[in-house]
């Protein structure tokens, strides 16, 4: 399972060993899952199938001895166009005399969010950006 990729939910199975004075009092085994709708969305957590605060379970998962990740749902990421259509894209602007870091300003206006990079939008993404450009500089339409 791999904990670098956006996911959707995660569930651990964590122990924690509770000692004072010296004394052992034993371990607590528990399910600790975080999910979200959709990628960027607000985070619900559950214990062994309860409803938590968000709050609660990062703090069993902080202090817990052991977590091993049981299961986890990946986001799918969206496909992107690419840098072939990247790069015809910025030949196309550059045909009319927006130069590179007006490129990915438009894209900013266009897309209300940075673009660092036009192979990385997506087929949407891509379609609001060459409406944007179209609307902006009618002189795209000749470019073409």
């Amino acid at each position: 399972m791999n904990t670098n990729t956006k996911a959707l939910s995660r569930t651990w199975e964590t122990v924690t060993t509770y000692t004072a004075c010296g004394e052992n009092w034993g371990s607590v085994t528990r399910t600790v899952t975080l999910s979200r709708e959709v990628l960027g969305g607000p985070i619900s957590a559950t214990v062994n199938g309860e409803a938590v605060n968000v709050a609660r379970a990062d703090r069993l998962l902080r202090n817990a001895d052991t977590m091993t990740l049981t299961a986890e749902v990946l986001a799918t990421e969206p496909a992107t166009i690419g840098k072939a259509r990247a790069a015809r894209l910025h030949r196309l602007m550059g045909r009319i005399g927006l130069c590179g870091p007006d490129h990915y300003g438009n894209a900013r206006r266009a897309l209300g969010r940075d673009v660092f990079s036009l192979a990385s939008l997506t087929e949407q993404e891509a379609r609001r950006f060459w409406i944007h450009l179209w609307r902006t500089f009618p002189a795209i339409r000749h470019a073409v």
